[in-house]
């Protein structure tokens, strides 16, 4: 990846955490992604030398840095051969704590991040329901006020790392969908205690493609009892609040897409190079030479997107003159970009392999199975169209 104009702060977290990954080679995956297991030496290599909280702020521990800087620590762990497992190893507590951190009373954010940002919990995201899908403000699960605490009723499904998480930050219902004039009202964050030991919370499981070394579950809440002061902000303002999140979320699986495509591109070159068919390197063919070209270009458009979706991002707290609309459009732009950027550079690097490209020894069929995640979430690429479709060029909406 060509690494001009980034600033010293990005190029400063892409050696540091280059170091830390290069002790979790490609076989390390392998091996996680056969079994099943969750990497908790890398979310404790990370969490030791504080890049957890890179983009929390100083004052609870963090480095106070931003989703520009976020976004190449998660691209970073990903082109390392980590791929999106390895990058959403910690993906929820950086993208998922912006709105506690942004919205939470002091006191509360004491007594939620630093714990998070030193390793000792992990966070889990809790948004997305079967039968609401993209439909966000068709949520249903429901949090009941009683007395000091909070009833929750309702189930969530692919909840990443939920095995593991201690916590979760959680968007629910403080007032039914059919008692609301606007679906966006009623809605309330909050960041909770995810006791697995506890009545009224259930997991199960999820078996997947890819990226198997991050549990996906689905979360069944039944009476499960929370306290009133984990509600973060005022009840009904939960989907304003999430929003700030989401953004932030779309840069950096964005980043994440774009590393595990240099990583496919990284090990079809080299076999394009060494491997030698009819008296010459494969790569000195056109039919396989172009297509890496090709692969590569696009993914360094996709790069000047993301970055500049970040930037927008981080720069939006402090210039009025960059809106929500320009940041959202750039951020979801991004994410479409390095998404199907990501996913031809796999494609291609697996077919650059031929017969061994579908073999696990060479890696490139990992990588093309985990490239589906950021085409797939957290909004599919056919939203995106339409978002800018409707939102950027004026035309109905379609759907």
């Amino acid at each position: 990846m060509e690494t001009s104009g980034f600033t010293s702060e990005q190029l400063t977290v892409r050696e540091a955490i280059s170091k830390i990954c290069s002790n979790f080679p490609d076989e390390y995956w392998a091996l996680h992604d056969e079994s099943g297991e969750y990497p908790h030496e890398l979310h404790a290599a990370l969490a030791k030398d504080g890049w957890i909280g890179i983009a929390l702020p100083e004052e609870l521990g963090g480095a106070g840095l931003g989703i520009s800087e976020a976004t190449m620590m998660l691209h970073t762990v990903s082109e390392s051969g980590a791929g999106i497992a390895g990058a959403q190893s910690i993906h929820a507590n950086v993208y998922a704590t912006q709105p506690v951190a942004k919205f939470a009373t002091p006191e509360q954010r004491q007594r939620m991040l630093p714990r998070l940002i030193g390793g000792e919990w992990r966070a889990c995201f809790g948004v997305t329901e079967p039968n609401a899908g993209l439909e966000t403000l068709k949520l249903r699960t429901l949090a009941v006020r009683d007395g000091e605490y909070y009833k929750i009723s309702g189930q969530k499904i692919w909840i990443s790392s939920a095995q593991v998480a201690s916590k979760m930050v959680l968007l629910a219902r403080t007032a039914p969908l059919e008692e609301v004039k606007k679906p966006s009202e009623g809605l309330s964050l909050f960041f909770i205690d995810f006791d697995k030991t506890a009545p009224g919370l259930e997991l199960k499981r999820i078996k997947k493609m890819g990226g198997r070394a991050i549990d996906a579950n689905e979360v069944f809440f039944d009476n499960y009892r929370v306290p009133a002061d984990t509600l973060i902000g005022k009840e009904g303002q939960g989907f304003k609040i999430v929003l700030h999140g989401m953004n932030a979320e779309r840069c950096l699986l964005a980043g994440e897409a774009l590393g595990i495509g240099y990583a496919a591109l990284t090990k079809a070159s080299k076999y394009a190079r060494e491997r030698v068919v009819f008296g010459r390197p494969i790569g000195q063919n056109q039919g396989i030479q172009h297509p890496l070209a090709s692969a590569y270009m696009n993914l360094e458009a996709a790069k000047l997107a993301t970055y500049h979706a970040a930037r927008l991002y981080d720069n939006s707290a402090i210039d009025s003159s960059i809106t929500p609309h320009a940041v959202g459009v750039a951020c979801n732009s991004a994410k479409y970009l390095a998404a199907e950027a990501a996913f031809t550079a796999c494609e291609r690097a697996v077919l650059a392999h031929g017969g061994m490209g579908y073999a696990q020894e060479y890696h490139v069929e990992r990588y093309l199975r985990e490239c589906f995640v950021p085409r797939i979430a957290p909004v599919s690429g056919e939203m995106i169209l339409n978002y800018v479709g409707e939102k950027v060029l004026g035309l109905p909406r379609s759907y």
